[in-house]
């Protein structure tokens, strides 16, 4: 059994979603705090990935950073690489399809948590940057850690979108999901579900990290309660 699929699904995956994690961070911290007419116009902008169709981000992207597109063209006279039908095709693909799970995630977050604490902090003196890693993401870590398992999962088993721009070539560029379909058409069936079953595993052992930070973070909340009425 081949187990590239799976090394280049987790590179995949574990690359999209860093760059989703600060990327989407950046963008629901400064559009939460815009006037309500600009964020509506960015917040249907940025989520519009959200609920196209994967082949339709396949295609855009396949304009786009093709041979011929007005990216992939010049990079390709520059360097001499193309950026598609190559393992990190993939990373574009999914830091498009992965993106709006984080920001809306991540947005929630902060617009549900008190400003009081924020404009406390810069009464006292304290840098912006201080303020937003010290104080907004400790109180909005859970809905951080939602938006960025989200992320990690949706990238892991993202299928139409990297299909298009990477393609499937053993060794080179098939993930857990395009193996799937391939080997399925290809009427291998047991081997096909052998891959269904390493992406379950992974996909029920990180939920289940998270089950087990999301208890620690409770208990912990729950001591300092506690510890605070003593």
């Amino acid at each position: 059994m081949d187990w590239y699929p799976l090394l280049n699904s987790l590179r995949v995956a574990a690359i999209s979603t860093s760059v989703t994690f600060f990327l989407g961070i950046f963008s629901a911290w400064h559009i939460a705090r815009v006037p309500r007419a600009l964020k509506g116009a960015l917040d249907v902008a940025l989520t519009l990935p959200l609920v196209l169709p994967p082949t339709v981000i396949g295609y855009f992207l396949l304009v786009l950073l093709g041979p011929k597109g007005p990216v992939g063209g010049p990079f390709l006279a520059w360097t001499g690489q193309r950026l598609v039908m190559t393992w990190f095709s993939a990373v574009f693909a999914t830091v498009l399809v992965t993106f709006p799970l984080m920001y809306r995630t991540a947005r929630g977050a902060f617009e549900s948590m008190d400003p009081t604490l924020v404009y406390s902090a810069q009464t006292l003196g304290l840098s912006n940057p201080y303020i937003f890693w010290r104080i907004v993401m400790p109180v909005c870590r859970q809905g951080i850690l939602a938006g960025t398992v989200l992320a990690f999962a949706r990238a892991l088993g993202e299928y139409g979108a990297t299909s298009m721009v990477a393609g499937y070539t053993p060794g080179r560029t098939a993930t857990i999901s395009t193996t799937v379909y391939q080997l399925w058409r290809e009427g291998d069936d047991a081997l096909a579900f052998r891959w269904v079953l390493v992406n379950l595993a992974i996909s029920c052992a990180v939920l289940l990290a998270v089950n087990l930070l999301e208890r620690r973070e409770s208990r912990h909340r729950g001591g300092n309660r506690f510890g605070a009425v003593c």
